[in-house]
């Protein structure tokens, strides 16, 4: 049972304005009332934008059997076909009405990191075929990563951290990041029958960077805990990016800043996302902050390191790769 539905009004935060406490004010309320903001004068281009969403697509568009040919690995590279992923396996009849793509931070196989769970080469594309398409991808890697540092000296100072707290070694100074590439084929999502473009889940790191065609889709459920569930609808805001907050954060925030539910519901238009999710370092223990705990409010969860609680979550939502070798 759940009910639908409204539009959300999310607190937008200009990365460009010389007002910090009124930033940091703006992004602590959305942090504590759903973990979603918008961010805005982030310094990428709108004209790169345009580029990125076209080479997106232009993968998509390529035929299945080239697609499999870059399936993703198991460091979760490359291509991820219709249904792989189940994020809602109480809720969803079948796997999420999407494919994807995987792109993580390239290390050659010769650099002594690159056995690291999460890093590692990518699987690129042939460049006869699109060509341009991994520089492109490259290019923005590194641009929504000095998005994600900017927003995340706020959210230090939304935490009474220092503002550079984030950027230690063993957070963002050696970041898992993963930038995934999203097509939605345009079917109509059916809640009542367990079909979703994504199903309901909170994301798992630290923040999440994502951009948007401008085609809508994304709602948000801020207490998952109520019958019905009340979900508002997140619209696209030209220029600007969806931000929202990890189980990561809300751990280390002791349940002050929040992880929200959130999904996909298709509406019959084909929809292209592209979600940067961002991690501490492999090594990373994520504890309560010293200065989201008391005597009243002691820590509510226990520490984990970064590398183990990824690798359980990223298996719990997505199929075994040897279902494909038998088909």
């Amino acid at each position: 049972m759940e009910d639908c539905k409204k539009a959300s009004n999310l607190n937008s935060i200009d990365l460009s304005s010389p007002d910090i406490p009124t930033s940091v004010s703006l992004l602590k309320q959305a942090c504590m009332d759903c973990g979603f903001f918008y961010v805005t004068n982030h310094g990428i281009s709108e004209e790169f934008m345009d580029q990125l969403f076209t080479q997106s697509k232009n993968f998509f568009h390529l035929p299945l059997e080239e697609k499999m040919k870059l399936l993703r690995n198991e460091k979760h590279r490359g291509y991820t076909p219709f249904l792989d992923e189940l994020l809602d396996p109480a809720n969803q009849l079948q796997g999420d009405q999407k494919e994807g793509f995987y792109i993580g931070i390239e290390l050659p196989e010769d650099d002594p990191e690159a056995h690291r769970t999460f890093y590692g080469p990518n699987l690129w594309p042939d460049s006869d075929i699109l060509p341009g398409w991994r520089q492109t991808m490259e290019k923005y890697h590194q641009q929504a990563m000095e998005v994600v540092k900017k927003t995340a000296r706020l959210i230090a100072l939304a935490l009474d951290l220092d503002a550079n707290f984030f950027e230690q070694p063993e957070m963002l100074g050696k970041p898992i990041a993963v930038l995934r590439l999203l097509h939605y084929p345009g079917q109509v999502s059916e809640p009542a029958k367990g079909i979703y473009g994504a199903g309901a889940h909170s994301d798992y790191g630290l923040i999440t960077l994502l951009a948007t065609d401008g085609v809508s889709g994304l709602q948000i459920c801020k207490d998952k805990d109520a019958k019905p569930r009340v979900w508002e609808d997140v619209e696209p805001l030209k220029g600007a990016f969806v931000v929202n907050l990890g189980d990561m954060l809300e751990r280390w925030s002791n349940g002050i800043f929040r992880s929200t539910l959130h999904r996909v519901l298709g509406n019959g238009q084909e929809r292209y996302s592209i979600p940067y999710f961002v991690e501490p370092s492999h090594d990373c223990v994520v504890e309560c902050l010293p200065t989201c705990q008391s005597r009243e409010n002691p820590p509510k969860f226990p520490r984990v390191k970064c590398e183990a609680y990824l690798l359980q979550r990223y298996k719990d939502t997505h199929a075994d790769l040897s279902t494909y070798n038998k088909a």
